[in-house]
């Protein structure tokens, strides 16, 4: 199915552009999320219309998601969990245990916003983790992990 990209999306385009994507991937989530268009006409005319107004409102998006990156950089959250004597913890630090910390000190950032390249920390210590505020915009936060004895 040929579609226009009304905004960025990772490994298939930017905005305006017109691809050729799965039936599916169109109508289940491109579409839906308001992501894409189907390429009639119709469409085409309606976003040439709109293009500068759609290229704007991406612009001020970027430019919201580079501020808060500024302040979010460089971040450290102090996490504590419970741990046995050789360091290990009794489950483990997920992406939404960090997004809650982060909403707790003041930064409004989503779960699916964080990326853990390791999957979810299991250990005692300090790990980084990526922040994706934005397709173009991913920050480094540092996680301090510390046990408390059961």
């Amino acid at each position: 199915m040929q579609i226009i990209l009304l905004d960025k999306v990772v490994n298939l385009g930017n905005l305006g552009e017109i691809v050729k994507v799965k039936d599916g991937y169109a109508r289940n989530f491109l579409i839906p999320s308001g992501r894409a268009r189907r390429a009639t006409e119709a469409n085409k005319a309606e976003f040439e219309a709109k293009r500068a107004e759609l290229e704007k409102a991406a612009a001020a998006k970027l430019a919201e998601a580079q501020a808060q990156g500024e302040k979010l950089g460089g971040t450290t959250i102090k996490l504590t969990q419970k741990a046995g004597v050789d360091g290990r913890l009794f489950g483990s630090v997920t992406n939404h245990d960090i997004a809650e910390e982060l909403n707790k000190q003041g930064y409004a950032v989503v779960k699916s916003q964080i990326r853990l390249p390791n999957g979810p920390i299991k250990t005692v210590g300090d790990s980084a983790v990526s922040v994706a505020l934005h397709t173009d915009v991913v920050v480094e936060v540092n996680v301090s992990v510390y046990g408390e004895t059961a």
